[in-house]
Protein backbone atom coordinates (compact mmCIF):
# COMPACT_ATOMS: atom_id res chain seq x y z
CA UNK A 1 0.00 0.00 0.00
CA UNK A 2 2.48 2.52 0.74
CA UNK A 3 6.22 2.43 -0.70
CA UNK A 4 8.08 5.02 1.81
CA UNK A 5 11.32 6.27 0.94
CA UNK A 6 11.64 8.41 4.29
CA UNK A 7 8.70 9.98 6.74
CA UNK A 8 6.92 12.21 4.35
CA UNK A 9 8.19 10.71 0.62
CA UNK A 10 5.69 7.68 0.30
CA UNK A 11 3.84 6.47 -2.68
CA UNK A 12 0.02 5.89 -1.77
CA UNK A 13 -1.14 2.35 -3.57
CA UNK A 14 -4.23 2.67 -1.67
CA UNK A 15 -8.11 2.94 -2.30
CA UNK A 16 -10.48 5.91 -3.19
CA UNK A 17 -9.26 8.38 -0.71
CA UNK A 18 -12.48 10.72 -1.03
CA UNK A 19 -15.11 7.83 -1.02
CA UNK A 20 -13.41 6.08 1.94
CA UNK A 21 -13.16 9.62 3.91
CA UNK A 22 -16.82 9.81 3.21
CA UNK A 23 -18.46 7.31 4.26
CA UNK A 24 -16.52 7.12 7.49
CA UNK A 25 -17.98 10.39 7.88
CA UNK A 26 -21.44 9.54 7.15
CA UNK A 27 -20.86 6.93 9.78
CA UNK A 28 -20.47 8.82 12.40
CA UNK A 29 -23.48 11.23 11.97
CA UNK A 30 -26.23 10.99 14.03
CA UNK A 31 -28.81 9.05 12.40
CA UNK A 32 -31.73 10.85 10.79
CA UNK A 33 -35.34 10.05 10.46
CA UNK A 34 -36.33 11.25 7.09
CA UNK A 35 -35.68 9.08 3.49
CA UNK A 36 -33.61 11.70 1.38
CA UNK A 37 -30.31 9.96 1.63
CA UNK A 38 -28.71 12.33 3.90
CA UNK A 39 -25.94 11.17 6.44
CA UNK A 40 -27.11 8.33 9.07
CA UNK A 41 -30.50 7.84 7.61
CA UNK A 42 -31.51 4.32 7.56
CA UNK A 43 -28.20 3.43 8.70
CA UNK A 44 -26.31 3.47 11.58
CA UNK A 45 -26.97 5.01 14.72
CA UNK A 46 -23.22 7.44 14.02
CA UNK A 47 -21.30 8.14 16.87
CA UNK A 48 -22.16 11.78 17.81
CA UNK A 49 -19.69 11.32 20.86
CA UNK A 50 -16.75 10.66 18.81
CA UNK A 51 -17.52 13.87 16.55
CA UNK A 52 -17.71 15.27 19.71
CA UNK A 53 -14.19 14.64 20.80
CA UNK A 54 -12.74 15.41 17.66
CA UNK A 55 -14.29 18.53 17.67
CA UNK A 56 -12.98 19.33 20.83
CA UNK A 57 -9.51 17.97 20.00
CA UNK A 58 -6.69 20.67 20.70
CA UNK A 59 -4.07 18.95 19.39
CA UNK A 60 -3.27 16.50 16.85
CA UNK A 61 -1.91 14.13 19.44
CA UNK A 62 -5.29 13.81 21.03
CA UNK A 63 -7.57 13.33 17.70
CA UNK A 64 -4.74 10.62 17.08
CA UNK A 65 -5.54 9.24 20.45
CA UNK A 66 -9.22 8.78 19.39
CA UNK A 67 -10.37 5.23 18.55
CA UNK A 68 -12.67 6.72 15.08
CA UNK A 69 -9.45 8.39 13.79
CA UNK A 70 -8.13 4.84 14.25
CA UNK A 71 -10.87 3.74 12.06
CA UNK A 72 -10.60 5.97 9.65
CA UNK A 73 -6.91 4.81 9.30
CA UNK A 74 -7.68 1.25 8.98
CA UNK A 75 -9.95 1.91 6.12
CA UNK A 76 -7.69 3.88 4.39
CA UNK A 77 -5.92 0.32 3.75
CA UNK A 78 -2.72 1.84 6.03
CA UNK A 79 -1.56 -0.86 8.65
CA UNK A 80 0.94 -0.15 12.00
CA UNK A 81 3.65 -0.29 9.65
CA UNK A 82 2.60 2.71 8.08
CA UNK A 83 2.34 4.92 11.47
CA UNK A 84 6.29 5.79 11.41
CA UNK A 85 5.42 7.65 7.94
CA UNK A 86 3.50 10.82 9.36
CA UNK A 87 0.47 9.21 7.92
CA UNK A 88 -1.13 9.04 11.45
CA UNK A 89 -0.82 12.29 12.63
CA UNK A 90 -2.46 13.31 8.80
CA UNK A 91 -5.29 10.82 8.78
CA UNK A 92 -5.71 12.53 12.71
CA UNK A 93 -5.65 15.81 10.92
CA UNK A 94 -8.74 14.47 8.50
CA UNK A 95 -10.34 13.70 11.45
CA UNK A 96 -10.66 16.36 13.52
CA UNK A 97 -11.52 19.00 10.52
CA UNK A 98 -14.28 16.23 9.07
CA UNK A 99 -15.56 16.28 12.45
CA UNK A 100 -16.60 19.63 12.34
CA UNK A 101 -18.73 19.57 8.89
CA UNK A 102 -22.39 19.01 9.34
CA UNK A 103 -23.13 19.15 5.27
CA UNK A 104 -21.42 17.20 2.59
CA UNK A 105 -21.93 19.69 -0.08
CA UNK A 106 -20.31 17.75 -3.20
CA UNK A 107 -21.99 19.73 -5.88
CA UNK A 108 -23.62 23.29 -6.73
CA UNK A 109 -26.22 22.84 -8.60
CA UNK A 110 -24.77 20.65 -11.25
CA UNK A 111 -21.46 21.15 -11.09
CA UNK A 112 -18.99 19.86 -8.79
CA UNK A 113 -17.42 21.80 -5.85
CA UNK A 114 -14.40 21.49 -4.53
CA UNK A 115 -14.27 22.45 -0.80
CA UNK A 116 -12.28 25.70 -1.31
CA UNK A 117 -14.71 26.81 -3.63
CA UNK A 118 -17.42 26.75 -0.53
CA UNK A 119 -15.34 29.82 1.00
CA UNK A 120 -13.93 31.45 -2.56
CA UNK A 121 -15.15 33.67 -5.25
CA UNK A 122 -17.79 32.38 -7.64
CA UNK A 123 -16.04 34.73 -10.28
CA UNK A 124 -12.39 36.11 -10.55
CA UNK A 125 -14.33 39.63 -11.16
CA UNK A 126 -16.70 38.83 -8.19
CA UNK A 127 -14.54 40.17 -5.18
CA UNK A 128 -16.73 40.67 -2.67
CA UNK A 129 -18.37 37.19 -2.98
CA UNK A 130 -15.59 34.88 -1.28
CA UNK A 131 -16.18 34.01 2.79
CA UNK A 132 -12.75 33.24 3.04
CA UNK A 133 -10.89 36.97 2.84
CA UNK A 134 -7.53 36.84 0.18
CA UNK A 135 -5.22 37.21 3.65
CA UNK A 136 -6.90 33.95 5.54
CA UNK A 137 -6.51 32.05 1.98
CA UNK A 138 -2.59 33.37 1.63
CA UNK A 139 -2.20 31.82 5.46
CA UNK A 140 -3.69 28.47 4.75
CA UNK A 141 -1.78 28.36 1.42
CA UNK A 142 1.22 28.88 3.33
CA UNK A 143 0.34 26.13 5.97
CA UNK A 144 3.62 23.30 5.08
CA UNK A 145 3.07 19.84 5.03
CA UNK A 146 4.78 18.76 7.85
CA UNK A 147 3.32 21.15 10.31
CA UNK A 148 0.18 19.36 10.92
CA UNK A 149 -1.27 21.29 13.79
CA UNK A 150 -1.41 25.03 11.44
CA UNK A 151 -3.26 22.96 8.62
CA UNK A 152 -5.94 21.49 11.21
CA UNK A 153 -6.16 24.88 12.55
CA UNK A 154 -6.55 26.76 9.37
CA UNK A 155 -8.89 23.87 7.55
CA UNK A 156 -11.13 24.08 10.37
CA UNK A 157 -11.44 27.66 10.31
CA UNK A 158 -12.26 26.73 6.25
CA UNK A 159 -14.99 24.79 7.37
CA UNK A 160 -16.27 27.26 9.83
CA UNK A 161 -16.30 30.11 7.05
CA UNK A 162 -18.42 27.75 4.83
CA UNK A 163 -21.00 27.07 7.20
CA UNK A 164 -19.89 23.58 7.76
CA UNK A 165 -20.89 22.96 4.37
CA UNK A 166 -17.87 21.71 2.54
CA UNK A 167 -17.29 18.81 -0.14
CA UNK A 168 -16.23 15.69 2.17
CA UNK A 169 -14.44 13.99 -0.05
CA UNK A 170 -12.43 16.74 -1.80
CA UNK A 171 -11.43 17.97 1.55
CA UNK A 172 -10.25 15.16 2.61
CA UNK A 173 -8.07 14.05 -0.42
CA UNK A 174 -6.94 17.94 -0.72
CA UNK A 175 -5.48 17.16 2.92
CA UNK A 176 -3.72 13.76 2.52
CA UNK A 177 -1.78 15.63 -0.85
CA UNK A 178 -1.21 18.76 0.87
CA UNK A 179 1.35 19.58 -1.87
CA UNK A 180 2.43 22.16 -4.40
CA UNK A 181 -0.33 20.65 -6.91
CA UNK A 182 -2.86 20.97 -4.49
CA UNK A 183 -2.51 24.61 -3.38
CA UNK A 184 -1.91 25.16 -7.22
CA UNK A 185 -5.76 23.74 -7.93
CA UNK A 186 -7.03 25.64 -4.81
CA UNK A 187 -5.66 29.16 -6.12
CA UNK A 188 -7.62 28.44 -9.18
CA UNK A 189 -10.44 27.39 -7.58
CA UNK A 190 -10.70 30.35 -4.72
CA UNK A 191 -10.68 33.21 -7.27
CA UNK A 192 -13.13 31.94 -9.54
CA UNK A 193 -10.79 31.33 -12.26
CA UNK A 194 -12.46 27.80 -13.31
CA UNK A 195 -11.79 28.18 -16.86
CA UNK A 196 -8.27 28.25 -16.24
CA UNK A 197 -7.91 25.66 -13.35
CA UNK A 198 -5.92 21.91 -13.40
CA UNK A 199 -8.30 19.28 -13.90
CA UNK A 200 -10.47 18.48 -10.20
CA UNK A 201 -9.71 14.91 -10.80
CA UNK A 202 -7.25 14.58 -8.61
CA UNK A 203 -4.48 12.48 -9.29
CA UNK A 204 -2.01 11.14 -6.89
CA UNK A 205 1.17 12.63 -6.99
CA UNK A 206 4.66 10.84 -6.67
CA UNK A 207 5.35 11.87 -3.38
CA UNK A 208 2.78 13.45 -0.46
CA UNK A 209 4.89 16.56 -0.38
CA UNK A 210 6.76 18.99 -2.95
CA UNK A 211 10.14 20.43 -2.66
CA UNK A 212 9.24 23.48 -0.52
Amino acid sequence: MIEAANSRSVTWKGPDRARVARDWWRRLQPRRSDSTGVPGAGGDRGDPAALARLRRASTVAQAMAEEATLDLFRRLGLTRADADTARLPRVAVIAMVLAHVRDDREHDGERRRSAIQAVGRRTLEDTDSAKMSPLRFRRLLACRDDDDEDLAREMRRLVQLAGCAVNVGDLAESLFYWNERTRNRWAFDYFGAGFAAPDHELQAPKTMTDAD
